[in-house]
């Protein structure tokens, strides 16, 4: 997908950020004139996405998030991208209620509510450090509907 319109932020891996992104991908997607669902949606996935880097990606040290938002068309494209220690079994962790941190009562839904409000959602290593979760989401609303007013 080249995109006609991006933008790509990076920024410190703690908590407070989590809203940051939310609203910095909201205010890039406004351009597609979204519905308050879809916009709803895609900071409801993002957010899961950035938590994920914030509790799992970097337990020793503080690290970065890279958020990148590429516009096509209707199509948005959100990449969330991370350096940390990655994930051991990416299907073990896509799976509903699998949590590596059972004692901090995680959820493990992060995935399943990213796929939930996406179209689309994929999640690959970075090589050796990292991760990086590419999710999609078409606005169906930036297409002008036409009614039949007979």
């Amino acid at each position: 997908m080249s995109s006609s319109n991006f933008m790509e932020v990076t920024f410190k891996a703690i908590s407070i950020n989590e809203s940051f992104a939310r609203i910095c991908v909201a205010g890039f997607c406004v351009q597609l004139n979204p519905s308050i669902d879809e916009i709803g949606d895609i900071k409801t996935a993002v957010s899961e996405a950035v938590t994920n880097c914030v509790v799992h990606a970097y337990p020793k040290h503080n690290g970065t998030i890279t958020m990148r938002c590429e516009i096509d068309g209707d199509m948005v494209k959100i990449i969330i991208k991370d350096q940390g220690i990655g994930i051991k079994d990416i299907e073990k962790a896509r799976e509903p209620f699998y949590t590596t941190k059972p004692s901090e009562e995680r959820s493990g839904m992060g995935f399943s509510v990213m796929e939930s409000f996406m179209d689309k959602v994929e999640v690959e290593q970075n090589g050796e450090k990292g991760l990086t979760v590419t999710m999609y989401k078409q606005i169906n609303s930036s297409v002008v509907q036409v009614s039949d007013a007979s």
